[in-house]
């Protein structure tokens, strides 16, 4: 088994996560390359990477624009072994529905597919986190669960975020994580880091990558800064199709 696993920035929250067997893709919504070509490399899933001889999984944590885009369904037609594991808020056609490769979840459910184990967790605004472990890794991602600390919120609404958010967390605090996404989000202001640093402070997965950031990939430099003193490396990405390997 391969001690190595290679992590895509696709585009805000989305990743490809490439195992010795399988690749996984999460929250996949931006189609259009960042290059002239289509390669992971540029930020899309492409044919050469669907058609490799891998199991291929495909997570939605839930149905926003920023975070679904419905070409994800034109892959199966390029893989046989490609399996979805969706937010009950994605819409499904009759077909769809009668498949056996498609999982429709709701939190707080388990799934084992093969050697592919799933859980679901809730998030703070809609659907689903998914902590997964795949080949000897400990995968989580985080989805829109955030610490929503908007200025426009009263103080009361912020605290019920401030909450919320942990109260998600401590559902899962044992949980052993080698690699974590988490939203570090630039709309949040001079509050963005929160989610991320108490994250790391209180799961501390030994890389933390961060999502939900759009364009801004700034952000992921000053967040590496925030949580220098703790024990958690956090990839600072530069663009689309940026690899990231971690090893065990």
């Amino acid at each position: 088994m391969s001690a190595e696993v290679e992590i895509y920035h696709l585009y805000h929250s989305g990743v490809a996560v490439k195992t010795a067997d399988k690749v996984l893709i999460f929250d996949y919504y931006n189609d259009r390359s960042a290059g002239d070509e289509r390669r992971l490399e540029q930020g899309v899933i492409n044919e050469e990477l669907l058609r490799e001889e891998k199991d291929i999984f495909v997570f939605v944590t839930h149905n926003h624009h920023d975070h679904f885009n419905r070409v994800i369904f034109d892959w199966e037609e390029e893989n046989d072994n490609i399996n979805y594991i969706l937010s009950a808020d994605v819409k499904l056609s009759t077909a769809q529905q009668k498949k056996d490769n498609y999982y429709v979840l709701d939190k707080y459910e388990n799934l084992n597919i093969d050697d592919l184990v799933i859980e679901t967790y809730g998030t703070t605004d809609q659907g689903l986190s998914y902590y997964v472990e795949v080949d000897g890794f400990n995968i989580f991602h985080s989805g829109d669960l955030n610490w929503w600390h908007w200025k426009k919120f009263s103080a009361a609404e912020r605290k019920v975020e401030e909450e919320d958010f942990k109260e998600e967390l401590a559902r899962f605090k044992d949980k052993n994580l080698d690699i974590a996404f988490v939203p570090v989000d630039p709309r949040l202001e001079e509050h963005y880091y929160l989610a991320g640093q108490y994250f790391a402070q209180t799961i501390a997965p030994k890389l933390l990558v961060p999502i939900h950031f759009s364009d801004n990939y700034y952000i992921t430099e000053e967040f590496a800064e925030v949580i220098n003193n703790l024990a958690v490396e956090s990839a600072v990405i530069n663009g689309r199709g940026e690899k990231i390997v971690y090893d065990k």
